[in-house]
């Protein structure tokens, strides 16, 4: 009979002790952490729109940028928003450098790589899509631009850590603050047959302000 009183209180004991190891066994198991989720939020945040509209440079006005740079076989060419790599590719061919591109529009990107592997250049320009404001510019020796003023002027923080000696050539657009060392105007065709004026205009790190 006491056996019999005492059973349901065991009963219940049991019931007590069993119920938190079921319920703890039955909790979610902690995702592993993934560290491809910074990169993939990186790629996201440069899927963005292109600063400006992809227009390509004369190649007369890119052999004239980059003899006004004074480019040499040693020397490290950056070009921020390369469009089809074409200054990239002069510079490989012409003075046997190493360069590097940058483009957010991942057409560019591809037409760039296309261009490099057509010149067969692969063992000199590297190309990549990327945002060029984020971008260390302190390899460079020279940087080319073709942007508008504003963006050339958003840059100039980055620039402006270049190695003194640095050369920067930006074609049409000038850098409101920087007083360039030499501005050339020339005539030449665009992509489109139609002759007009363009100006390149040079900067040596550090430059003068105005």
């Amino acid at each position: 009979m006491n056996c019999c009183r005492f059973l349901p209180l065991a009963l219940l004991g049991l019931a007590l002790w069993i119920t938190p190891q079921f319920l703890h066994s039955n909790e979610p198991t902690p995702a592993p952490h993934d560290d491809t989720k910074a990169q993939k939020a990186d790629d996201k945040e440069q899927d963005r729109e292109p600063d400006v509209v992809y227009w390509p440079t004369p190649q007369n006005v890119v052999d004239k940028m980059l003899e006004m740079a004074q480019v040499k076989k040693d020397d490290i060419v950056y070009d921020l928003g390369c469009g089809d790599a074409r200054i990239l590719v002069t510079a490989a061919k012409k003075y046997g450098c190493k360069g590097y591109g940058w483009d957010i529009n991942p057409v560019r990107v591809k037409e760039s790589l296309e261009n490099v592997k057509t010149n067969k250049v692969e063992d000199l320009v590297s190309v990549k899509k990327g945002d060029i404001f984020k971008l260390d510019l302190k390899d460079a020796s020279v940087v080319t631009l073709y942007l508008l003023p504003e963006l050339n002027v958003r840059l100039m923080p980055q620039l402006e850590k270049l190695k003194p000696g640095s050369r920067i050539v930006s074609h049409d657009f000038d850098m409101k603050g920087a007083k360039p060392k030499e501005t050339v105007t020339l005539k030449a065709k665009n992509h489109m047959g139609i002759e007009g004026e363009h100006k390149i205009y040079l900067w040596v790190v550090p430059w003068e302000k105005e």
